[in-house]
């Protein structure tokens, strides 16, 4: 049972991004139905399970564990699960525990998660004009992530802002959000639009901009390095070398990046998906609640969904429709 978690294509799997909540105190567009039906709490994995079943990866050989939602810090007393996953950090066993968020109670939440042991986290940022922050959003309010941003950088944690790329919204803010990330000293990542959830209203295909075009503009006012460095995870990175920045770009469209995936998710219902673009997932709770005090059943069935990773998504708009469609919201699997 000491074996490596390695995948039908010899890929390690030594990353797992956690959703410890479905519940958000946003409505993005892209992520999540302004009317969400969320999950009833006897569901949900308890913050005693979720420190079980993160353990049991972590004793599996993953690294990197990252915190994600719905929104995680809205998640009641989900700094003891930090807490807990801490251990983790002063044992040498996890490389690094890291957060997603959308920044909304950073202010509250820096200090102690700064000294936790936290050194990076993402915060999901797609504009800085506030009305239409409030529009993308929906229930967002700019001025309270501005601060959460300040609130963390003063706690010296670093942050890194994640942005969808979105047609016909963003367009015209890509060298305002570059300038005011390197003004911050933050590095920026941007991200293509991804087919997933209850389309509803929203087109997909007509929110798409493809990373190609926007790296082009970047590429006419800027000259661009390309990084070999990874952060773990799906992004690649290129250096702006007249401000030194660095800026990310994850492209499941334009540019699938399946071939070095490392990574699997965990829903808060214990659900692991092996892919973020397919549906097959495995059932952990069950083995986790239906043997308490052992976990021998937990990494069995761990280990048998990890031999079902498929080798990538099928994400693809070259056609009318959003192929690839998953009918999940990316705030069931984690964001």
């Amino acid at each position: 049972m000491d074996a490596p978690l390695i995948d039908p294509f010899q890929r390690a799997i030594s990353y797992l991004r956690v959703s410890v909540t479905d519940r958000c105190d946003f409505r993005c567009v892209y992520c999540m139905a302004e009317n969400m039906q969320f999950l009833p709490k006897k569901e949900l994995l308890t913050l005693e399970e979720l420190d079980r079943m993160s353990s049991a990866f972590i004793r599996l050989g993953v690294r990197k564990l990252r915190i994600t939602g719905g929104e995680p810090l809205v998640r009641r007393d989900i700094l003891t699960y930090f807490l807990a996953m801490s251990r983790h950090l002063d044992s040498g066993a996890l490389d690094e525990l890291t957060i997603t968020t959308n920044g909304s109670q950073l202010h509250r939440f820096a200090d102690d998660l700064a000294a936790i042991g936290i050194r990076r986290i993402n915060v999901s940022l797609d504009t800085l004009d506030e009305e239409k922050f409030a529009r993308v959003t929906r229930w967002g309010r700019l001025p309270q992530v501005l601060k959460g941003i300040d609130a963390a950088q003063k706690a010296g944690i670093r942050v890194k802002i994640n942005t969808v790329a979105l047609k016909g919204f963003n367009e015209d803010e890509l060298f305002d959000l570059q300038a005011w990330c390197a003004a911050r000293d933050m590095d920026l990542t941007f991200i293509e639009v991804m087919p997933m959830g209850d389309l509803g209203n929203e087109d997909r295909v007509g929110q798409y901009w493809s990373l190609k075009d926007l790296r082009r503009q970047l590429a006419e006012r800027f000259t661009l390095t390309d990084l070999a460095e990874r952060s773990g995870g799906p992004a690649r990175y290129v250096r702006l070398e007249e401000s030194g920045q660095k800026i990310g770009f994850i492209t499941p469209l334009t540019h699938n990046f399946c071939e070095s995936c490392n990574r699997v998710r965990l829903t808060c219902t214990g659900e692991l998906f092996m892919c973020l673009g397919q549906e097959d997932q495995a059932d952990l709770r069950q083995p986790l609640r239906a043997h308490p005090g052992d976990d021998a059943p937990l990494e069995a069935a761990i280990r048998g969904a990890i031999s079902r990773k498929p080798k990538g998504h099928d994400f693809d708009y070259s056609r009318s429709e959003a192929g690839g469609q998953m009918s999940r919201h990316m705030s069931h699997t984690g964001g």
